[in-house]
């Protein structure tokens, strides 16, 4: 059976981001499973999504339409799942983040509407095709994917998740920053990029609903779904590229797996509030004064627990309510003041800054760059200046 597909300027257009689409799924469905990448799997799904979500229109484009058999093809067939990107991106971001993610029983409820949107989508199929052999639901000869009520509930379940996924991400953020001392090291730049990828593909159906007074005409769309199309090319190509660098973060994160799950049932103690943490400030101090420790820039809660012979609940407490800090600025402003020192020795005429920099326990010159100027409003280069 010869399938007819338009070559036209419209449909190759799109054609292109679709085919692109679809290879950057393969490839990150090979990385997952060859890496056992939870996450590549996750985007591998996501990107096969999207591809599926403009395929109605490079289809259309191409005449599609136009022919029984092309036609009915396409209104049987639910390319457009909007309501399992949400869910999927979501997942993803866990994935991503959270290195240790599955899903459990409960998780599998985000999948309930897409789910419902299959039986109807069959439902419609048996009716149509299978009990009248004629166009019942497909009476008005319009595509049930492209209505305009089931495109809303798209619209309305991705911001959902976007929401949670924000939320996710802005508690992971404040995890590390208790837990770890190189929380910039694991706060990578991808997730924020993605986020703000996906909320530019929201921004841009909202636009286009507002600005296009014939929304539901299909040819009236186009531009939407070029729009959409370049956005998604964004996150195809830089999305693979996160992934084939995630090993160097995986040995990372496989450390912090088991911190960021502590459940901190090795050791019962408790601090109370006045003079307890008055000791462990004393004892805490000490600790980064003489021993020096902030000097390991991968350095942790557990690790300073473990020195301390406790446990990092009281760790934990005694930096967040003692020196009213996170954990990570908390060792970032000892990590500071060691640099200082050097500087005003002179050490800088002898070594480099970044030099200086890791010595003193950080681990890029970014990560320094940035602590420095959180704590000195000064960059390093004009620290150095008020200093001659």
């Amino acid at each position: 059976m010869n399938f007819p597909f338009g070559f036209g300027q419209k449909s190759s257009l799109l054609l292109i981001f679709f085919f692109h689409g679809i290879v950057f799924s393969f490839l990150l469905l090979r990385n997952g499973i060859i890496n056992q990448n939870k996450s590549s799997k996750w985007l591998s799904l996501l990107l096969f999504l999207y591809a599926m979500y403009i395929t109605p229109y490079m289809l259309g484009y191409a005449n599609w339409y136009s022919e029984k058999l092309t036609r009915e093809i396409l209104f049987f067939v639910p390319f457009m799942q909007v309501l399992l990107i949400g869910p999927i991106v979501y997942f993803y971001t866990q994935s991503l983040l959270n290195k240790s993610f599955r899903l459990s029983k409960r998780d599998w409820q985000h999948f309930i509407p897409a789910f419902l949107y299959m039986i109807y989508s069959l439902i419609i199929f048996v009716t149509d095709k299978l009990v009248l052999d004629d166009y019942y639901f497909y009476a008005d000869g319009r595509d049930k994917d492209l209505a305009n009520w089931y495109q809303v509930t798209g619209l309305i379940s991705m911001t959902f998740y976007l929401i949670l996924s924000l939320r996710y991400y802005n508690s992971y953020k404040t995890l590390i920053f208790q837990k770890v001392s190189y929380a910039d090291s694991i706060l990578f730049q991808w997730i924020r990029n993605f986020m703000i990828a996906f909320l530019a593909i929201l921004i841009l159906r909202v636009v286009f609903f507002i600005t296009n007074p014939d929304w539901g005409e299909f040819g009236s769309q186009f531009w939407h779904y070029i729009a959409f199309s370049f956005v998604f090319y964004y996150i195809s190509l830089n999305g693979y590229s996160n992934a084939v660098k995630a090993s160097v973060f995986n040995d990372i994160n496989s450390k912090d797996a088991t911190i960021f799950e502590e459940k901190e049932e090795e050791i019962i103690q408790e601090i109370s509030e006045e003079n307890d943490i008055e000791q462990w400030k004393q004892k805490l101090s000490a600790l980064l004064t003489k021993d020096r420790v902030y000097e390991n820039p991968k350095l942790n809660l557990s690790d300073v627990a473990l020195a301390l012979n406790t446990n990092t609940k009281v760790i934990s407490s005694t930096v967040n309510s003692g020196f009213q800090m996170n954990f990570n600025d908390f060792i970032n402003h000892y990590r500071i003041e060691a640099v200082k020192h050097k500087l005003e020795a002179g050490e800088h005429n002898t070594t480099t800054l970044l030099g200086i920099a890791l010595d003193s326990g950080f681990n890029s010159k970014a990560t320094f760059n940035r602590a420095f100027k959180k704590s000195t409003s000064l960059s390093p280069k004009d620290y150095i200046e008020k200093l001659s």
